[in-house]
C-alpha cells in the first residue's frame, strides 16, 4: 500500500466516503419497507457519522479519530444551517490550515503541556552543568521559555512545524528578550546527538519513529522525556505522575 494511504487524514476521508453509499442504501431500504416512518435528513447525517466512525475503527485509526468521524457530519450540517457568509468559511479554513495543516503529514495535532509537567521534568535535567535541551513540537513555546529563564546558561531549543505556532513562540522570545531558540522545522532534521535532553509531546502515531531516532542518535547518558504517550514494547525507566499533572511523564535514560 502506498505510504499516503497510511496517513490517518486520508483514511478518515475514506471512511466518510465509504459511509455515503451505506447511508444511501439504508435510506432507500428504510423508505421501501417503512414508508409510514419518514427517514429524515437529520437521521441520515447522524447515521453518516456513526458509520464513518465504524469504518474509522475498521481502518485502525486512533480513538480520537473515531470521535472526529462521528461529529464531523453533524457539525457540518449545523454550520450549513447557520447560513454563514462564504468569507467566514474561508477565514476558518485558512486559520485551521495554518494551525493544523502540518498534522496531515506529521500525525501530531497541537497538544499543550502544562506547568506541572514543566516542574516535574526539572528533576531529570543535569544539575551540575549547562546542558542542551530540545522540545520537539514546542507549540506556543511555554516550556522552552520557562526553562530558558530558569537555566540562562543552557541551550534550550524549541522545534515547531506549524507556522503560526512557531511565529507566536518566536515573537514571545523576541519580545521577552529570552535566550530561548525557536526553529521552524521538522524535528527529524535535527541530530539528537547534540542534545542532553529530548522532550516530546507528540501523539501515539509518532512515538515509534521518535524512539527509533532516539535510539539511533542520542548519546549514552542523555535523557528522552515523553509527556503522556508511552512507547510500545519499551518500558520507561521512570514514570512521573502527580496530582497536578494532566498526564504522566515517561522517562528513558539512553
Amino acid at each position: 500500500m502506498s505510504s499516503i494511504y497510511r496517513l490517518p487524514a486520508v483514511l478518515a476521508l475514506a471512511a466518510q466516503l465509504l459511509a455515503l453509499p451505506s447511508v444511501w442504501l439504508i435510506w432507500h431500504t428504510w423508505t421501501y419497507f417503512f414508508s409510514a416512518l419518514p427517514f429524515t435528513f437529520g437521521m441520515a447525517v447522524v447515521l453518516q457519522g456513526l458509520l464513518a466512525a465504524v469504518y474509522g475503527r475498521w481502518f485502525k485509526l486512533a480513538v480520537w479519530w473515531w470521535f472526529i468521524e462521528l461529529l464531523f457530519p453533524p457539525a457540518l450540517f449545523v454550520t450549513m444551517t447557520l447560513h454563514l457568509p462564504s468569507l467566514a468559511f474561508l477565514s476558518m479554513f485558512l486559520l485551521l490550515l495554518v494551525l493544523y495543516g502540518h498534522t496531515f503529514r506529521t500525525q501530531v495535532p497541537y497538544y499543550p503541556s502544562n506547568r506541572a509537567t514543566w516542574d516535574a521534568l526539572v528533576e531529570f535535567l543535569p544539575a551540575d552543568r549547562a546542558f542542551k535541551l530540545i522540545d520537539v513540537g514546542s507549540g506556543l513555546g511555554g516550556l522552552v521559555l520557562s526553562l530558558a529563564a530558569r537555566y540562562p546558561n543552557s541551550e534550550i531549543t524549541g522545534v515547531e512545524l506549524a507556522p503560526l505556532l512557531w511565529l507566536t513562540s518566536a515573537l514571545r522570545a523576541r519580545l521577552g528578550r529570552s535566550g530561548a531558540q525557536f526553529v521552524r522545522a521538522d524535528y527529524a532534521d535535527f541530530d539528537f546527538s547534540r542534545f542532553d535532553v529530548v522532550f516530546a509531546y507528540l501523539s501515539p502515531a509518532a512515538m515509534p519513529a521518535l524512539w527509533q531516532k532516539a535510539r539511533r542518535e542520542m548519546r549514552p547518558g542523555s535523557v528522552l522525556l515523553s509527556n503522556e504517550f508511552m512507547i510500545a514494547d519499551n518500558q520507561a525507566d521512570t514514570i512521573v505522575q502527580t496530582a497536578c499533572m494532566r498526564a504522566p511523564l515517561y522517562v528513558w535514560r539512553m
